[in-house]
């Protein structure tokens, strides 16, 4: 399968920063929404030695114990998450949700204006910082809605075009941000050609086809197929996206064997 040489080093970029613990430390220092977590949950250290000093022995026992099933429980479920988790983004997000619930449960024990503080800390962290989403493009192309036009009218490009609206200020669009890139390394051909437009720079694009979050398969400039449907029930809590489920939905891996066939 031939690629051209920009997306090839552009894929070994992304699978470089995937693996890099450098660039993994950096991020816990110099992006906000980490750095603010870390900051929180060390204050728990300062917190819990002034606690032991002032607390009574048999209430210092029993805290102790409670740490002990906490931090149990919260490696169990860590251990779940990167079992099921299809992407990195998607397990800190969730082991992240853990360690907040349990942190404020046990600062409830030691005293209940400590919870208060936390939930109130946690809160303003939403409230002013954003999860950083997957940085790699894989085989994709940023796209202007005007660029996607183009594209579709000329052509003279890929005969399927298979484009991801989306807006990195919702947190399924920041879980699943490593999908795209990653199907595109898969099954980016002459044929078939990926394309993101980023619906928070352009948000015309999201009032012109009436979508959020959404992935639409083009060919030869009409619309074929689209995930979630345009007139799909709606959900509490938005469809569930995993790269399995856009595979078999676009059929990926037919168009896949087609190319290398010939067809």
């Amino acid at each position: 399968m031939s690629k051209n040489s920009n997306g090839g080093s552009s894929v070994q970029r992304d699978q470089e920063c995937s693996y890099d613990p450098v660039r993994w430390l950096n991020l816990m220092v110099s992006e906000p929404y980490y750095l603010f977590h870390l900051l929180v949950f060390f204050s728990y250290i300062p917190v819990r030695c002034s606690a032991f000093q002032i607390l009574d022995p048999a209430r210092n026992s029993f805290l102790l114990k409670r740490e002990i099933q906490v931090f149990v429980a919260y490696c169990v479920l860590s251990v779940v998450k990167i079992v099921r988790t299809e992407s990195w983004e998607s397990f800190i997000q969730d082991t992240l949700l853990f360690a907040k619930i349990f942190l404020t449960a046990i600062a409830l024990v030691m005293d209940y204006h400590l919870a208060l503080w936390y939930a109130l800390a946690f809160l303003v962290i939403h409230i002013i910082a954003q999860q950083p989403p997957y940085e790699g493009l894989g085989s994709s192309n940023h796209l202007t809605p005007l660029q996607l036009e183009s594209l579709l009218t000329e052509g003279n490009t890929s005969r399927f075009w298979l484009v991801e609206f989306r807006t990195f200020s919702t947190s399924a669009c920041v879980c699943t941000s490593s999908f795209f890139p990653e199907l595109s390394i898969t099954y980016s051909n002459t044929n078939l050609s990926f394309g993101t437009i980023d619906l928070g720079l352009f948000p015309n694009a999201a009032e012109r086809f009436g979508i959020s979050l959404v992935y639409i398969l083009f060919e030869n400039a009409v619309e074929v197929a689209r995930f979630p449907e345009f007139d799909s029930e709606p959900y509490v809590f938005g469809p569930t996206i995993t790269k399995r489920l856009l595979c078999g939905r676009f059929e990926l891996d037919k168009r896949l064997l087609d190319y290398v066939n010939g067809k």
